[in-house]
């Protein structure tokens, strides 16, 4: 009865409650989509590079969460990234950005070098 009424739930769900994000009629097999799509843009970006290694890692972890359960409230306990709507948001805005990073290349070196101690922090005591 319990599992019955979690999935009647789901079905009726009227509002996100969150201005202009409705609720998503089937969200899993578009977040399977999504996060199979981002793992394909992932593999053109060279494998020393800390943004593929770092969204490949959370994209596969999303991915056998929504795979494993059919439960969406299951999926947003285990997830802790909002309701699944947001999630879906999350996950196009993701693949968005790696076909960005694509484009980028933040991997190559600077066309100009940085200038020396650029990253050095000098703190100055006036005491």
């Amino acid at each position: 009865m319990f599992a019955s009424r979690r999935l009647l739930n789901a079905v009726t769900k009227k509002s996100t409650g969150i201005y202009g994000l409705p609720v998503h009629p089937n969200p899993r097999p578009q977040l399977i989509s999504l996060y199979n799509d981002t793992l394909k843009t992932l593999e053109q970006i060279p494998a020393h590079a800390v943004y593929r290694q770092a969204t490949a890692a959370l994209t596969n972890h999303r991915l056998s969460v929504v795979k494993g359960t059919e439960d969406i409230a299951k999926i947003e306990q285990t997830l802790e990234a909002g309701q699944i709507e947001e999630v879906v948001v999350q996950a196009v805005e993701e693949l968005k950005l790696a076909g960005k990073m694509l484009e980028w290349k933040p991997w190559e070196p600077l066309e100009t070098p940085a200038p020396k101690d650029q990253w050095t922090y000098k703190y100055n005591d006036h005491n």
